[in-house]
């Protein structure tokens, strides 16, 4: 094949963002991590006599980022050495420096104007060939790359990784009817070769695959805790390795994806389907006052489930109080248990 991937870029650094960069450092690939310039100074920064022109200031959010990688857990770092293939830089200083990257994935905001605000920059500094690529979950490819020059539209695809990246198997690969196919088999034996991915071709649909039925089975599990009446404790306790999910389940999964991010991946196909399945896709009202709250899960301290100290408490969806961890008890859960096996 013609392609290869000898140098990165990765454009916003987000947990997503950073994350996929922190997995191309771990096999060896240097990465160039831009984000934007901010438009105020930190309290720290003007105790220190920074102005808005300062290097360390225009780079803070990629810098700030870098620095969250050795924080994380589980370690999106194979090992701290890993973070020197990694460099911060700005959308405005380091643009001209995108021609030195083989693969340039986006990872901003879920937002279509922003997006292709980005690749109209980025199709300006790029060099012909270069593969470009959006980590979207579930926008519209094609939309993406409407007005763009022919050889941008060859080389642009969905490279849809799942959070945490370095842990989590699958990538979805998403062609646009313009995409070179030898781009899409070159990404896909890239995804599984040197990525060590579960690569999957998916149609540009709303929210793809994997986010589409993710979406429609935690939604349902929710209407079933609500129409039951059981606690999000209790479906945690059925919905995770006892039906062979990870521990996880149902509640912490969301608290970790973000509820703010699930909310707009929900309400991606709601406003893009019609009749029964529009429905399914629904939010319920509680999880949109969670993010109006800015209770938005493990990225904000308190989610479904809240840390105080060494204790976890869960969140009781009808009065949005929080309260001690219940658990489902029932013979067929204990006889599940003792039994060896999934199945």
């Amino acid at each position: 094949m013609r392609y290869t991937i000898q140098k990165a870029a990765v454009i916003g650094s987000g947990v997503m963002g950073s994350g996929i960069a922190a997995h191309l450092a771990n096999i060896g690939i240097p990465v160039l991590l831009l984000d934007i310039v901010p438009n105020a100074l930190t309290e720290a920064e003007k105790a220190k006599g920074y102005t808005l022109e300062d290097k360390t200031v225009r780079n803070r959010f990629s810098q700030s980022a870098l620095q969250k990688l050795l924080k994380q857990k589980p370690a999106p770092l194979t090992s701290k050495k890993s973070l020197a293939l990694i460099e911060a830089g700005n959308l405005e200083d380091d643009l001209e420096r995108l021609k030195e990257a083989d693969w340039i994935i986006e990872v901003v905001t879920e937002r279509l104007d922003i997006k292709k605000s980005v690749f109209e920059k980025v199709e300006r500094f790029r060099r012909p060939g270069t593969i470009v690529s959006s980590n979207t979950s579930g926008i519209s490819i094609e939309a993406m790359a409407e007005g763009r020059s022919e050889d941008f539209r060859k080389h642009f695809l969905g490279t849809h990784f799942f959070n945490p990246p370095r842990y989590l198997k699958l990538l979805e690969v998403i062609p646009t009817a313009d995409t070179d196919p030898d781009v899409t088999s070159f990404m896909k034996q890239f995804g599984e070769d040197v990525l060590g991915k579960g690569v999957v071709l998916a149609k540009d649909t709303p929210n793809f695959i994997g986010n589409r039925i993710g979406t429609y089975g935690l939604l349902v599990t929710v209407r079933e805790m609500m129409k039951g009446g059981y606690t999000v404790g209790e479906v945690d306790s059925v919905t995770g390795p006892v039906i062979g999910r990870p521990k996880s389940a149902t509640f912490r999964t969301l608290d970790v994806v973000g509820i703010d991010t699930f909310v707009h991946v929900a309400n991606n196909v709601y406003e893009k389907t019609e009749g029964e399945e529009k429905e399914v896709f629904k939010v319920p009202a509680f999880m949109h006052k969670l993010v109006e709250n800015g209770w938005l899960g493990s990225k904000t301290g308190k989610g479904f489930y809240e840390k105080k100290g060494k204790e976890i408490y869960e969140l009781n969806p009808e009065t949005l109080e929080y309260g001690e961890r219940t658990k489902m008890k029932a013979a067929s859960l204990e006889a599940a248990r003792q039994a060896k096996g999934t199945a």
